[in-house]
């Protein structure tokens, strides 16, 4: 190769990528207006990334709580949920011990959901046709049990941390999802 091939190869190289690199200017141009973001790179703020990953782990209840409902009640997987646009919210739960669980479907007791902050106690609505809206008989383990609670006014919302009572079976600060 000659000194002028090599040269000109250097220079197209060389434009080429000029083009390349303002393609991709312009590419991340109109990205950032659309999303708001200032155009001047020293308006913007330096994110942190921590180089070790987070330990964090969601759990439902705090230290020792989900060992002592499934030590004494015998029930694991305490969750309550608003359904059906707010009118209803549902506790579930499973049953990991049967004999210590039964309270929890025993007919004869009137569960009740306690939203201390709304100042309001929900109870189990009986329908004409269905009757109660709530799973009752003999508890079985690995299996998850539900009832819905009225929520006529929409008072409470997800967010809320509510109370569960059901006889002596007492859930206190679950947060309703």
């Amino acid at each position: 190769m000659t000194g002028k091939t090599m040269l000109l190869k250097r220079n197209s190289m060389q434009g080429m990528k000029a083009i390349l690199l303002a393609g991709i200017l312009a590419a991340g141009f109109p990205a950032s207006r659309a999303l708001g973001q200032s155009a001047n790179a020293s308006s913007a703020k330096p994110v942190r990334v921590s180089g070790k990953p987070s330990r964090y782990q969601p759990d439902r209840f705090a230290g020792k709580a989900g060992r002592y409902y499934a030590a004494v009640w015998g029930v694991n997987s305490l969750v309550v949920r608003t359904a059906e646009s707010g009118e209803l919210v549902r506790f579930s739960f499973q049953v990991l011990n049967p004999q210590k669980a039964k309270q929890l479907n025993d007919k004869k007791l009137e569960p009740r959901l306690i939203d201390p902050d709304a100042h309001v106690s929900l109870v189990i609505p009986a329908l004409e046709k269905v009757g109660q809206l709530r799973q009752s008989g003999t508890p079985q383990a690995g299996t998850s049990y539900w009832m819905a609670f009225s929520n006529p006014r929409r008072q409470v919302k997800r967010g809320d941390r509510v109370n569960i009572v059901i006889g002596q079976f007492h859930a206190d600060g679950l947060v309703v999802e």
